[in-house]
């Protein structure tokens, strides 16, 4: 074993992001030239030699990768004492288990979401387990059960705190927005069940009756929120009164490379994480419509709201640099190429005018120069030079649907129904 300073680490890993950039430049132009010289020797020899140099950066590349894994029992080991210290202050009995610890994640990661987990754990100690003599009264067990799990899937981490206590009830979830202004009754009503257990990701959001120093459920959930969608994963929740709540958090393996898809609007090519992308569809004119002056989309007989990244990006934006609302929705004459992400439950539609392709990018960050871009989480380079900028899809999403671009349930099965009706046999 030999000890290796982080930073080092670090520069290796910089090191071949400028070899991965090379390497896509000597496919590009390997390929260009087998296709003009396709009976020259030399340029066959020549595609046989870059073919082995992209294998051996790969490899190097993979090598380097599993150098900065970590396994990600380094942050849960902490975890059980904790948990034991908090259910003895509060008077509850809890079977804290573990599992996957020997699960690898990169460091950078393993760094951003320890914070996440405590509120998580903290969350279940305190408001999600009943004390003994409440889960009785139930027909429960008097100790309850939190679990904590990780595992790998489809080249994501993904980790699950998952309890048996009381559950969260979407109805008090609402009743506890009305009460606190965040929504009017006539909001709350037109609610999903869903989107009702989103709003406790809000900042400061709880249905706790009685606030504690440890926690109430809903507190500190906005920092599980924006700390697990700032590194391009995101949280689901499942919940059942009476029954418990599981908390999914699905992160990339790393933060140095992404999969993404590439596509074009006007001169600039961006990329959207591939963890986002539901579909890409083409969407002619007749298939985009308008909702309250918002512009959406069918697809698949659902309602999307549809958002013009040429639009959202201009720099007279009067309000902000995501803004597409300052300008009327007008129909679109040509078709559109539409990039369907997902955050959680919501989904909005990317408009673009041209797909490329998918490809793995090195993410750089835009530097102090430029600061913080609200929609762009980053760059990469092309191996043809070409900058493209990075989406910072919850951002997008989260902006855009707070200035009135989402749809309540009732208004997309209504939109649903109508566009059904209008479709031709």
């Amino acid at each position: 074993m030999v000890r290796i300073d982080v930073e080092r680490l670090d520069r290796l890993m910089n090191t071949i992001g400028e070899l991965v950039i090379d390497r896509t430049r000597i496919l590009q132009i390997g390929k260009m030239l087998e296709s003009r010289y396709k009976e020259d020797d030399l340029v066959h020899a020549l595609g046989e030699t870059s073919s082995h140099v992209v294998k051996v950066v790969d490899d190097l590349q993979e090598e380097i990768m599993k150098a900065r894994m970590l396994p990600i029992g380094t942050v849960f080991s902490g975890f059980p004492r904790m948990v034991r210290d908090l259910a003895q202050k509060m008077g509850k009995k809890v079977d804290f288990s573990i599992s996957g610890q020997e699960t690898e994640i990169d460091r950078t990661v393993i760094e951003r979401i320890r914070d996440p987990l405590v509120h998580m754990l903290r969350n279940s100690v305190d408001h999600g387990m009943e004390t003994p003599e409440q889960r009785r009264a139930a027909g429960k067990p008097e100790s309850g059960s939190i679990r904590l799990a990780a595992f790998q899937e489809h080249g994501y981490i993904v980790i699950t705190v998952e309890d048996d206590g009381r559950g969260i009830d979407a109805k008090k979830v609402r009743q506890s927005a009305i009460k606190k202004g965040i929504l009017t009754a006539e909001a709350a009503a037109r609610l999903t069940e869903s989107e009702s257990l989103d709003l406790i990701f809000l900042p400061g959001f709880s249905t706790a009756e009685k606030t504690t120093d440890v926690s109430g459920r809903g507190v500190g959930m906005d920092i599980v929120k924006t700390n697990i969608e700032s590194i391009n994963g995101f949280v689901n929740l499942e919940t059942e009164v009476g029954q418990g709540t599981k908390f999914i958090l699905r992160l990339p393996l790393t933060l140095a490379t992404i999969q993404a898809l590439l596509f074009r609007v006007g001169q600039t090519i961006y990329a959207v994480p591939l963890v986002y992308v539901l579909e890409a569809v083409k969407a002619e004119p007749a298939e985009i419509s308008s909702i309250q002056g918002k512009e959406v989309i069918r697809v698949r007989d659902a309602i999307v709201p549809l958002l013009r990244l040429r639009a959202a990006f201009l720099k007279d934006a009067q309000e902000s640099v995501v803004d597409n609302e300052s300008r009327p929705a007008t129909p679109v004459q040509t078709a559109s190429q539409v990039v369907v992400v997902r955050l959680g439950e919501r989904f909005v539609g990317l408009a673009v005018d041209a797909l490329m392709e998918l490809q793995e990018v090195m993410v750089k960050s835009l530097g102090n120069y430029l600061g913080q871009v609200k929609g762009v989480a980053g760059v990469s380079i092309l191996g043809d030079g070409q900058v493209v900028l990075i989406l910072d899809v919850p951002t997008l999403i989260n902006t855009y649907l707070a200035r009135g671009g989402s749809l309540n349930r009732a208004q997309a099965n209504s939109a649903a129904v109508g566009a059904r009706a209008d479709r031709p046999n």
